[in-house]
């Protein structure tokens, strides 16, 4: 399967909203695969197959004007790791400087505040971003041409899909994107081709399968309800959660998304009582549903945060 498609300007459907994280094949890329001479796994050159072109259920980051802090909220893309299918994307949102564009490539170097999370992008090797209506050109230092000794195929695709997929957010586009040096196109990031402009992978192929929006990493809860929410996609919409104090699990349950039978993420939400447990530090967890029990296919896929109980 596709994962990241050349696309010719114009041919690409766009989104009215935040793009939702979308997807790669990351499966069989093995951390052994020698690091790469000539470049990695060779884009289709056919248009993409993704057929989310939906809007994002939830809101315009852009327009989020609720923070004191200066500055734009960002839907930033990182990696994280799942049990059995790879490297896969994550979703985050943070406040950073600057225009949307900016925020994302200032985001993305910064890194994640979720300690599971990572980003493949070292300060200065992102420089800037631009939007012309058609194509999201995107600068990078040429350091990130061939891919380093510690980097798998796999972590190398899912970084330039986390810039593909955070320069999207940023726009709200589906755009293609051009990774260029300052003059010119570059050939490879990371040993990834990308000559030409590159649509984001299928989304369910690149992104985790669940991922939490709050509470967000180290949020404080003061009331007596804790308020979830997050995106995903799972067998029949179930998604599990559990809260853990240590290895504790001191309350659990399931919740319902939005859809499961399209081959994008629904939203889900779920209002639970904090009311009996005492102040401290806790974390909530959330898995999609595996039938199968791990016997076949990628399995389940879990994401979680820490939060503390005042």
């Amino acid at each position: 399967m596709r994962s990241i498609a050349r696309l010719r300007p114009g041919r690409v459907a766009p989104v009215a909203m935040l793009a939702l994280v979308l997807a790669l094949v990351l499966a069989g890329c093995s951390d052994a695969d020698p690091v790469a001479s000539d470049p990695a796994d060779e884009p289709s050159s056919s248009e993409s197959e993704d057929p989310a072109t939906e809007p994002s259920e939830d809101p315009d980051p852009s327009e989020d004007e609720s923070s004191e802090e200066p500055g734009t909220t960002t839907a930033a893309y990182f990696i994280g790791d799942t049990e059995r299918a790879g490297p896969r994307l994550f979703r985050e949102f943070q406040r950073a400087s600057g225009e949307p564009l900016d925020a994302a490539v200032e985001v993305l170097t910064a890194g994640p505040l979720d300690p599971d999370y990572r980003t493949a992008w070292e300060g200065g090797q992102l420089a800037s971003a631009t939007y012309d209506g058609d194509v999201i050109s995107v600068v990078v230092d040429p350091s990130a041409r061939t891919r380093p000794g510690a980097m798998s195929r796999a972590e190398a695709r899912a970084a330039v899909e986390q810039v593909i997929y955070s320069v999207q957010a940023a726009v709200q586009e589906r755009a293609p994107v051009q990774f260029r040096t300052t003059d010119n196109p570059i050939d490879m990031v990371f040993g990834v081709p990308t000559s030409e402009p590159l649509a984001n992978g299928p989304m369910l192929d690149v992104l985790s399968h669940v991922s939490l929006t709050t509470p967000e990493q180290g949020a404080v809860v003061a009331g007596d309800t804790l308020s979830v929410t997050g995106v995903g996609n799972s067998f029949e919409a179930n998604v599990g959660w559990a809260i853990r104090q240590g290895d504790a699990v001191v309350n659990d349950g399931y919740a319902t998304m939005a859809g499961w039978m399209e081959p994008k993420l629904f939203p889900f939400e779920v209002e639970v009582d904090v009311s009996k447990l005492q102040p401290g530090d806790y974390t909530f967890w959330v898995t999609t549903d595996d039938p199968t029990g791990g016997t076949e296919g990628i399995g389940a896929m879990t994401d979680d945060k820490e939060f503390t109980i005042e």
